[in-house]
């Protein structure tokens, strides 16, 4: 008899669950990070991701449901009529900036000048609200005329008169406009909406990697207000702000996931490493800048509960030993293009293991290439428990051909019973 979804789910989440804890399964894991590779199996465009949710939704399901994988790291972006109200400076969408079939792009820019770094430590609030949101959003520009929030002390004139410049009035109005097409969105794409995207996903079977997300504080810092330029110059020219900064960060990054996963219900926060590789910084700027506040918040979710699902941003093999520092058992480790062999010798006893197969080699092998690569990490990775099958970054543009051959042999292969 055929297992029902709520049946294959609960077996796919307790394989997942028991291989972050180290424990046996039946089988190595299978997670995917499907991108925008659902629009070009499926023949959609990428520009549906963001104005089409009942398109992407059915794309989306329809991968899962061919592939069956154990897990899936989701992307139910943000609705493209509402980002074309905000007027983001950040990011160019399918439509936007790039073309209807290919990937949004994320903007750097130097949000943060150099010598800010007293008003965003003094008062975040006052500093977000009136320089860094109207450098950031077309729509809000305006914003930077109000007084500082501090005059709010002073009675309803002192905020009241400014509310009623021109230029205000039609920010928050266009502000509202926004608000009312996500409503509107929202409502209207039932079943698909931003909210319960996730849950369609769950409903089919298939367990979420995560719900929410928690980024490590010192990549708060280039890739949100300083630019990685900026920031890089700021560990030589003012090391003691930018500590501050990343101490400020950490509770405001932790509140925020520990309020997000609970509500989700699911206990896995996604991290990701995105300034802290070999490449980007050296082991004692590291040890400095980097893996203090890092390493505070893991512990922070795991004293939570919670279990943090950290992706390993480019090469990051300098950095391993670190992860022993982490409690056994209770951190899920994606590497990229980190020596994942070397990863097993280190933290074989301690952490479990994601990762990593290479999507070029998906995009330009052949299905005998993948089974290749895949049995050696079955062989050395997965050798004891310990290992999660995955492709080294979302799966845009990979031959289906070969992701196919990947998630059949390890079905096959991976077999631990």
């Amino acid at each position: 008899m055929d297992k029902t979804n709520e049946q294959l789910y609960q077996e796919r989440e307790k394989r997942i669950s028991d291989a972050i804890q180290l424990k046996i399964t039946d089988r190595v894991p299978i997670m995917t990070m499907a991108g925008y590779f659902p629009a070009k199996y499926t023949g959609i465009k990428c520009t549906d991701a963001f104005y089409n949710y009942d398109s992407w939704l059915a794309a989306y399901k329809k991968t899962l449901l061919d592939f069956g994988p154990d897990m899936v790291h989701i992307q139910p972006f943000f609705p493209g009529s509402v980002l074309e109200y905000l007027d983001p400076e950040e990011i160019k969408w399918p439509g936007h900036g790039v073309s209807e079939d290919h990937g949004h792009q994320s903007i750097e820019g130097e949000w943060m000048k150099a010598d800010e770094y007293d008003a965003f430590l003094t008062d975040i609030s006052d500093y977000m609200l009136r320089v860094y949101l109207p450098r950031r959003y077309g729509i809000l520009k305006s914003l930077q005329k109000l007084p500082p929030l501090s005059s709010a002390i002073f009675g309803y004139r002192a905020m009241a008169v400014p509310m009623a410049m021109p230029e205000i009035n039609a920010a928050l109005e266009t502000f509202l406009k926004a608000s009312k097409e996500l409503t509107r969105w929202e409502s209207t794409m039932g079943a698909s909406g931003l909210a319960t995207f996730g849950e369609e996903i769950k409903k089919i079977g298939f367990p979420l990697l995560t719900q929410s997300h928690a980024p490590a504080p010192f990549d708060i810092i280039p890739d949100h207000l300083r630019g990685l330029r900026g920031a890089m110059l700021d560990i030589y020219r003012q090391p003691d702000k930018l500590l501050q900064a990343c101490e400020k960060l950490l509770p405001i990054v932790l509140d925020r996931a520990v309020a997000a996963a609970k509500k989700s219900g699911n206990p896995r926060i996604f991290l990701v490493l995105h300034n802290g590789s070999d490449s980007f910084m050296s082991l004692k700027q590291f040890d400095t800048f980097y893996w203090p506040t890092f390493k505070k918040l893991i512990l922070s979710l795991i004293q939570e509960g919670l279990t943090p699902c950290v992706f390993f941003n480019g090469d990051c093999t300098s950095r391993l030993e670190h992860l022993l520092e982490l409690p056994k058992g209770k951190v899920l480790i994606h590497f990229e293009v980190s020596d994942i062999f070397r990863a097993k010798e280190i933290l074989k006893d301690h952490m479990c293991i994601e990762g990593n197969v290479p999507t070029s080699l998906l995009q330009t092998g052949t299905p005998k290439d993948v089974i290749a690569y895949s049995k050696k990490l079955i062989d050395i990775v997965g050798k004891d428990g310990g290992l999660i099958m995955s492709t080294s970054s979302p799966v845009d543009d990979v031959n289906p051909e070969n992701l196919k051959a990947l998630y059949d042999f390890t079905r096959e292969y991976g077999k631990y019973t």
